[in-house]
């Protein structure tokens, strides 16, 4: 069974960076796409980012392209999401998504492997 497992998420002030890691367990995603995704409350999953397991092609939201980057370790099995300039409307859980194949995925329906998540808190 594969589980994703994130890490990295706390409270940190605007202005400030974060790292957020995400390990999947049971097997290693070398051909599909693993992507970050984040939720409020009351709110749908919003895409945040997304990259080609294999490396190279990322895609990215709108509201953090140029803060955030979404990396793959491939030896590590890995996929990394660095914050910077954070910013009050951040905060959400963030979850780390992955699937089979390779799209440009932006909805969650699309991906089939979830973690539980990870808090990330921004004070205004």
């Amino acid at each position: 069974q594969v589980q994703l497992v994130e890490s990295g998420g706390g409270l940190v002030q605007a202005g400030g960076s974060l790292r957020l890691s995400c390990a999947p367990s049971g097997r290693t995603f070398s051909t599909g796409t693993m992507a970050w995704f984040r939720q409020v409350p009351w709110t749908e999953r919003e895409f945040v980012a997304s990259i080609r397991a294999s490396g190279g092609t990322t895609n990215y939201a709108d509201s953090v392209r140029g803060r955030f980057t979404i990396a793959r370790d491939a030896a590590k099995n890995t996929v990394s999401l660095q914050m910077k300039s954070l910013k009050p409307e951040d905060t959400a859980v963030y979850y780390c998504a992955a699937v089979d194949y390779y799209m440009f995925g932006y909805m969650a329906s699309q991906y089939d492997y979830w973690g539980q998540g990870t808090q990330v808190t921004v004070p205004s």
